[in-house]
């Protein structure tokens, strides 16, 4: 039933009300209403959390239109559209994402590859069990130097991982991964993994101990996933191969002699060389790419699968009990990232960042003839590093080579045009977030100096993004964005 607003001049629409949160659905009696032509959405937004309809307060909402965000009067979005005041606008409610407001950036001495963040509500968090303690949040960073670091939420460096001669990494650290509040993971050029002890003392300072070295890559690991569950770790290298691990040195494998440090060396470096930790070998190594491994990851659902991309075009389902593939999917560029966005009661969406500038999605199902579910555009350079909404199966964000940081909502979607190829969806961000260190720079569009290396996206601390700049910069949340 129609219900005009009270004391409305001028032109008015009709709208209908729809959305597929249950708890937010409006009685079928209240779901159209006359609204003024020129209303937009913090006025749709009031309406709806009115008394005489879902009575909530100061919930904040977007609107979606024909899978577009509604971002004008409802006027103009009829004007543009070539509809006239009698159109019956259906309006897809749903809560409005935060908008990231920058909070800090903390300084390294190289480019930052990497960042992983420990809190009550990541996963490392939630495989601490009782031992980790609310409030206790933690950053890690691993850089181009060749050292790990650990942050405290203000931005004190607990902790710096030992160099090379005191049993860290020899090489740029590329991926690093918090598995619990005592335990992390990191790979590198080396052609390592390195399975680390954390201790603290107090809350102003902490230890990292090496106490495992894995061998059996033959060229960079550039990407590294870890479960804290099960005590596993999934690499992607230039070699091609995917590493599946184990941190635990009594039931890893030994590690193949040829690739130890020394093994080539004479007989008297041998006898001086120290080891400072257990080397032990891979649970498998799966040579599956005929181009570098960019990334793998495992099911959110099963961790007996794992998912692969890789510069040959391909993502590639494995089976870890078998370490054999048993799905392939190709696609029409070199992937450089990938993440799984979980799907209630189904298997998840993938996201795969492309050499040429967006991001693929894939059902991993389904078949070659309808690989891509949607892609995502917007990114000027190379999409390198993905992560998901720690909440919403809609939302991810994603790090690129152009200097910045997207966030996207995949209940948005258009129709792709014909320059665009003509099939499927096309999502555009919802926000962009810049490198504060470039603030007062000139921009450029490749993103020089200011690449994006690495993205996480953390329930409580926000957004945290390390690149080219030598920074961490972290980006949280604060109040909704309003017109």
């Amino acid at each position: 039933m129609d219900e005009p607003m009270a004391d409305a001049p001028g032109p008015q629409v009709r709208v209908t009300f729809t959305t597929t949160e249950a708890d937010l659905e409006l009685p079928e009696s209240k779901r159209q209403l006359l609204v003024p032509a020129d209303i937009r959405r913090y006025g749709l937004s009031r309406v709806l959390n009115s008394e005489s309809m879902l009575d909530t307060g100061s919930i904040p909402f977007d609107f979606l239109v024909n899978g577009s965000f509604l971002r004008t009067s409802l006027e103009d979005y009829l004007a543009s559209n070539g509809f006239s005041f009698e159109t019956n606008l259906t309006l897809q409610y749903v809560r409005s994402l935060i908008p990231p407001v920058f909070e800090a950036s903390f300084e390294h001495d190289d480019w930052v590859s990497a960042v992983d963040v420990l809190s009550d509500t990541s996963p490392s968090g939630r495989w601490s069990g009782d031992s980790f303690q609310r409030g206790q949040d933690r950053i890690l960073s691993a850089s181009y130097d060749g050292l790990l670091r650990i942050w405290n939420a203000s931005g004190q460096v607990l902790t710096t991982s030992p160099s090379g001669s005191h049993g860290g990494h020899t090489a740029s650290i590329k991926a690093a991964k918090f598995l619990t509040n005592s335990q992390l993971a990191s790979a590198g050029m080396d052609r390592t993994v390195r399975v680390w002890r954390y201790t603290e003392t107090d809350q102003f300072s902490g230890d990292l101990k090496p106490t495992l070295e894995l061998y059996g890559h033959a060229g960079s690991i550039d990407s590294l996933e870890v479960d804290g569950a099960s005590k596993r770790l999934l690499t992607a290298s230039a070699d091609g191969a995917i590493g599946f691990w184990s941190t635990s040195k009594t039931s890893a494998p030994e590690a193949d002699a040829s690739l130890l440090p020394g093994a080539h060396a004479s007989k008297r470096r041998k006898l001086t060389t120290s080891l400072t930790a257990a080397q032990r070998g891979p649970l498998s190594l799966m040579p599956i790419h005929s181009a570098p491994a960019t990334a793998a990851v495992f099911d959110p659902r099963d961790r007996t699968v794992a998912y692969s991309a890789s510069q040959d075009h391909t993502v590639r389902t494995i089976d870890l009990t078998t370490s054999t593939v048993v799905a392939s999917l190709s696609t029409s560029h070199p992937l450089l990232s990938l993440c799984a966005l979980p799907r209630a009661g189904s298997a998840p969406l993938l996201a795969a960042g492309t050499a040429a500038r967006h991001i693929t999605l894939v059902d991993p199902r389904a078949s070659a003839a309808t690989t891509s579910v949607m892609t995502l555009r917007g990114h000027a350079n190379k999409v390198v590093s993905l992560s998901p909404a720690p909440d919403k199966e809609y939302s991810l964000v994603s790090g690129s080579h152009d200097s910045t940081c997207r966030i996207w909502d995949l209940r948005s979607v258009r129709p792709a045009t014909k320059d665009e190829g003509g099939l499927g969806g096309v999502s555009e961000p919802v926000y962009v977030i810049e490198r504060e260190s470039s603030s007062k720079k000139k921009k450029t569009v490749a993103g020089e100096g200011c690449k994006v290396f690495g993205v996480v996206w953390d329930q409580g601390l926000g957004i945290l993004s390390g690149g080219e700049d030598k920074r961490v910069q972290v980006n949280s949340g604060r109040n909704v964005l309003t017109e």
